[in-house]
């Protein structure tokens, strides 16, 4: 196996290991958070553009929003080209839920290297950060 075969699985496992330790105190179910930072990151969608975004069948993603809109984390807005569509908006409180769960994560992730990283350790970590930018970036083919 090649040694950059060998080290994609790794980093894949590490990666998915420690995103879902950053996630494992959030108090908000993990579906209905991707919702919430879909939204604030995208703005308005629809139930089907947000299904398509995350992969799921748009029905599961109505019941989703469903809920999003029973606790007022979300809101039907008007579209304005296409009155047909009934985009999904965070409300103030979609808002103020998707900043505390960042900010939770943040200040998790910030303390373990703190407490856990060298000086050298974090420069390291630093440019790990800027190449798995670069390896964003990539596109086959390109």
């Amino acid at each position: 196996m090649p040694a950059s075969t060998q080290l994609a699985a790794d980093l894949r496992l590490v990666l998915g290991q420690l995103v879902r330790r950053v996630r494992a105190d959030d108090p908000t179910p993990p579906d209905v958070t991707a919702v919430l930072g879909l939204l604030g990151r995208q703005g308005p969608m629809t139930t089907s553009e947000l299904a398509a975004a995350r992969r799921v069948r748009p029905q599961s993603m109505a019941r989703s929003v469903g809920r999003l809109v029973e606790q007022g984390l979300a809101e039907r807005v008007s579209h304005p080209v296409d009155r047909r569509k009934a985009p999904i908006a965070l409300t103030a409180r979609g808002h103020e839920i998707l900043g505390e769960e960042r900010g939770r994560r943040a200040d998790w992730l910030a303390r373990a290297i703190d407490e856990t990283l060298s000086d050298r350790d974090v420069q390291t970590l630093t440019d790990a950060v800027d190449l798995c930018r670069r390896l964003l970036d990539w596109s086959p083919g390109a």
